[in-house]
């Protein structure tokens, strides 16, 4: 429920920016005060009018350079709301997604134009290159329709296949207030984060930070060096995911002098991890919320469970997502014996729903008598390798193009590091002349991004089916040694 008074769009949050000579958006090279994003946002309104006719989408292949920022914000506000897509992807792969927006426009940083040009000669469509854009001396409108679309962000189907989902903007008010309360960001915080900028832990929070006032400081790319440097502009707030937490326990470069608060999330975390998280910064307090690009948070766990954790020795609680965010509800429906079954939620902030109000998450999961949520799994068949959604039918298609393979099946084996990595069962056309894996990265890696090429290979000499020849995937998950 949206509190008295309170805006009704995310547009009109940012509206506290308006005359503030404070920092929004802070990088070595560049620092923009929340007036100046406002103004240049004005500037990249009047650009995309000139691009595109009112209520159509306006697909993106940007990173979260500061031009990005002020261009998600006009079209917010000039009704010409930014699809942003990922530009590690391939023409092969965005290909759907232009199709679906029936735009005929492709925003690109100068980075991506042979990507956008590649999907240009396939789509007929035209390539703008942004810059950054001049500050206008008209007044941004932040005065949109709440049930209008503040930015579209893509998620993938079933079938590998990326899906917009649009965020409404009075949705999208909900769940910036929500995320907020959890992540106690406030006006004159500085948050942080190196998730790709089309992505929910991208700009999607992105957009939570700039309705609270706070003011973002994007990480193109991460490395060690580069969140250690987040120090130098005093960061407060900071969003990570297990495989990074990893690698900054190890170096010993986890802690920063100003950071308040640390959400981590987008694939499982190691309990061993997270102990070590906790001991490393027990002065920070974390965050862990469960959500999907549809419909976040759905639970989380917060500062307070982590204190459990820690002062309690609720170690039972290392393995949890958290109890339900304000104004979810979670059920676990179809329970097995063991009472696992499918997650499914209905809230305010939910961008993508069943007709009936339920968000069908796809995940499997259990509640305990607290109301802490477990999760044992996905319903399909579904990997995650460091946050991102890799779907094996996908890569299956690929390997199976290849000539000397004749059967390929694909499935997740649980990593430390990524969460999960990509294992591909071969069966070989010929079975004198085996492909080699070397071979079949390259053929893999001509179609699809690196993130979905598998890194761990076996060789059968058939696949294992049931008696209805469907395909028993749960036999395949023994993992020998990469190669």
């Amino acid at each position: 429920m949206m509190a008295e008074g309170a805006p009704s769009s995310w547009s009109a949050m940012l509206a506290c920016w308006r005359d503030d000579p404070g920092p929004a958006v802070v990088t070595p090279q560049t620092v923009w005060s929340g007036a100046e994003l406002l103004g240049r946002a004005a500037g990249a309104a009047e650009h995309l009018r000139s691009l595109a006719p009112p209520g159509s989408p306006v697909p993106a292949l940007l990173t979260s350079a500061p031009a990005a920022f002020a261009y998600v914000i006009a079209g917010a506000s000039a009704d010409r709301p930014l699809a942003l897509l990922g530009p590690r992807l391939t023409a092969f792969e965005l290909a759907p997604c232009i199709d679906a927006l029936a735009s005929g426009v492709l925003l690109t940083e100068a980075e991506f134009v042979p990507l956008a040009d590649d999907l240009a000669a396939q789509r007929g469509i035209t390539v703008v290159v942004v810059d950054t854009p001049a500050p206008s001396p008209d007044v941004l409108d932040l005065t949109p329709s709440p049930s209008g679309t503040a930015f579209i962000l893509h998620t993938s189907g079933t079938t590998g296949i990326p899906k917009a989902v649009p965020y409404r903007q009075d949705r999208l008010a909900v769940r910036s207030r929500i995320n907020a309360g959890l992540c106690s960001l406030s006006t004159g915080a500085r948050y942080a984060t190196a998730s790709p900028f089309h992505h929910i832990a991208g700009f999607g929070n992105y957009a939570v930070a700039l309705a609270a006032g706070a003011a973002v400081v994007p990480v193109p790319r991460f490395t060690v060096d580069a969140w250690a440097a987040l120090a130098d502009v005093g960061v407060t707030h900071a969003l990570t995911v297990p495989t990074v937490l990893e690698m900054l326990l190890d170096a010993d470069r986890l802690d920063l002098p100003a950071l308040r608060v640390l959400q981590y999330g987008a694939a499982p975390v190691h309990p061993d991890t997270l102990r070590r998280t906790l001991a490393a910064v027990p002065s920070v307090g974390l965050v862990n919320i469960f959500g999907q690009t549809e419909g976040s948070p759905i639970t989380c766990l917060t500062q307070a469970d982590h204190q459990r954790i820690a002062v309690e020795a609720r170690d039972d609680l290392l393995t949890s997502v958290g109890r339900a965010a304000p104004g979810v509800e979670v059920r676990v429906v179809e329970p097995d014996g063991s009472g696992v079954g499918e997650i499914v939620a209905r809230a305010d902030h939910f961008f993508a729903v069943s007709d009936d109000g339920w968000l069908r998450t796809g995940d499997l999961g259990r509640l305990d008598d607290e109301g802490y949520l477990f999760l044992s799994g996905r319903r399909g068949d579904k990997i995650i390798r460091g946050g991102e959604n890799v779907y094996p039918l996908e890569v299956e298609q690929v390997l199976e193009s290849h000539p000397s393979v004749r059967e390929a099946a694909v499935v997740g084996v649980p990593d430390r590091r990524w969460g999960e990595v990509i294992k591909a069962v071969i069966v070989p056309a010929d079975a004198a002349a085996p492909p080699d894996a070397d071979e079949l990265r390259t053929h893999v890696r001509a179609q699809l991004a690196g993130f979905k090429v598998p890194t761990v290979w076996e060789l059968a000499p058939a696949l294992p089916r049931n008696a209805s020849g469907k395909l028993l995937r749960r036999l395949l998950l023994a993992a020998p040694e990469p190669k």
